[in-house]
């Protein structure tokens, strides 16, 4: 079986530091439809995980939320992808949850909700909090430089293993990705 959870903001979609509040703000980044339709055609099964603290800020609701995701899933869609769920944590950073990475909360409900094991499958992120995540749940923490890929490089040394693949974006990631089989 192959799995892949990818982060949302700096991977698939520009990330903003103001928050992607609404369908009219997620503008894809570029490849990214593409890549997620290639990982389908390639047999994978695909989650996503995000942090979304704007949900506790006031920034977005929930059915703003859903909108932006069906934006993401449709486009994905016609290129002949599929993305299997959306997991979300909704809490701000000052919360102690149990969901929001660098937690394996999402990771953990993703395996629940969609009967996979995500143990050594590609985790594809684009900051610390996602590495730490995948690190802690035994995935493989893959690094894109989109987003705040190239400041996350930088850090790197404050991971524990610093065993993680790195790629300009994930279409350069799924261009060598889908050449190999996972265990």
């Amino acid at each position: 079986m192959k799995f892949i959870v990818l982060d949302r903001d700096g991977v698939i979609n520009e990330d903003s530091d103001d928050h992607i509040k609404s369908a009219d703000e997620w503008k894809p980044i570029s490849g990214s439809i593409e890549a997620i339709a290639k990982l389908t055609a390639s047999g994978y099964r695909i989650a996503v995980a995000t942090n979304q603290s704007g949900l506790a800020r006031g920034l977005f609701d929930e059915v703003a939320l859903a909108d932006i995701h069906q934006k993401l899933r449709s486009e994905v869609e016609e290129y002949g992808g599929f993305i299997e769920g959306f997991f979300f944590c909704p809490h701000g950073p000052e919360e102690a949850c149990l969901c929001r990475k660098p937690g394996t909360g999402l990771l953990t409900r993703i395996e629940q909700e969609l009967s996979v094991s995500l143990g050594g499958q590609p985790f594809v992120g684009d900051s610390l909090t996602d590495l730490q995540a995948a690190q802690t749940h035994n995935m493989k923490p893959v690094l894109v430089r989109t987003g705040k890929g190239a400041q996350t490089e930088r850090q790197l040394q404050n991971l524990n293993d610093a065993n993680v693949e790195i790629y300009d974006s994930l279409a350069e990631f799924v261009g060598v990705e889908t050449s190999f089989q996972h265990a």
